[in-house]
């Protein structure tokens, strides 16, 4: 299901799968969209769970404004959000900027989380991190020529190692159509620019030693760019062994396929067992 509701002066747009067991809240990559995780859903995350992904503010289907891109700026959007759907308190999870978010969110609001899902985000990313990024972020601000034509250049970016189906919609949402069928990324790179300096204000490792949530972080380990993982397995353990309560899960794949096809698989199997316990 997809729906728009009105949170923190914004309209934040969300995609909800129904399911019979607790709420999980999902929160996406920095340049990424509410349907980064359709491959953890093919995989059965739903119907085991009641699946809700969220547009942040600048992606997707949710308001583009023109500030406010701080972490706090984001929290009280997903705060908001949980207050509008009248959840008390959940499972609250993320990959990459929305797995920080997840921190953050835990550390300033620990009220509402139950537990943390965390993908693929550490206090310490790889030292190359900016530069490897590099060619996702190229994309922003590019107009291509038709949606297949942006399709086919997804697909030869270097951590794209292998196709899945469920890639589709993610990338589907990630631009918008104009009138000659053109397509251009719907994500601001000034925006996301501001987003990224509000990651590296925070004090990550003092917000970890607080956080008192039981926390699954899941880590895929695979070659990204510049030959190496976007996290590697070391970083990952030294986040893990500096929190309170907090268990490790490797699966495979790099940071963007481990959200599908065996990766994706695994996530889920871990994210039961976690939640589960």
């Amino acid at each position: 299901m997809s729906n728009i509701i009105e949170s923190n002066g914004i309209k934040l747009h969300y995609l909800e799968c129904k399911g019979d067991g607790p709420t999980i809240i999902l929160m996406h990559g920095l340049t990424a969209n509410a349907h980064s995780f359709d491959g953890l859903i093919a995989a059965g995350l739903a119907p085991d769970f009641n699946v809700i992904s969220i547009d942040l503010r600048g992606r997707g289907e949710s308001d583009q404004p023109g500030t406010g891109y701080t972490m706090m700026d984001h929290a009280k959007d997903v705060i908001g959000f949980l207050d509008k759907m009248n959840i008390n308190k959940v499972i609250i999870g993320g990959h990459s900027f929305g797995a920080l978010l997840s921190l953050y969110i835990a550390t300033h609001f620990p009220e509402r989380v139950d537990k943390l899902l965390i993908l693929d985000a550490a206090a310490k990313m790889h030292e190359n991190t900016k530069e490897m990024l590099g060619p996702s972020l190229s994309r922003l601000g590019q107009t291509y020529p038709s949606l297949e034509y942006y399709i086919d250049k997804v697909k030869q970016a270097p951590y794209i190692d292998f196709w899945d189906d469920n890639m589709f919609s993610y990338y589907n949402a990630d631009v918008k159509i104009n009138d000659d069928k053109s397509v251009s990324c719907i994500p601001q790179l000034q925006n996301m620019v501001f987003a990224v300096n509000g990651v590296l204000a925070e004090p990550w490792i003092e917000y970890l030693q607080k956080i008192e949530q039981p926390t699954l972080l899941i880590n895929g380990p695979g070659i990204y760019t510049m030959g190496a993982a976007l996290l590697p397995k070391e970083n990952a353990l030294e986040t893990v062994a500096m929190m309170k309560n907090c268990s490790y899960a490797e699966v495979p794949g790099n940071h963007q396929t481990m959200l599908y096809g065996e990766g994706a698989n695994a996530i889920v199997n871990a994210i039961k067992e976690f939640i589960k316990k």
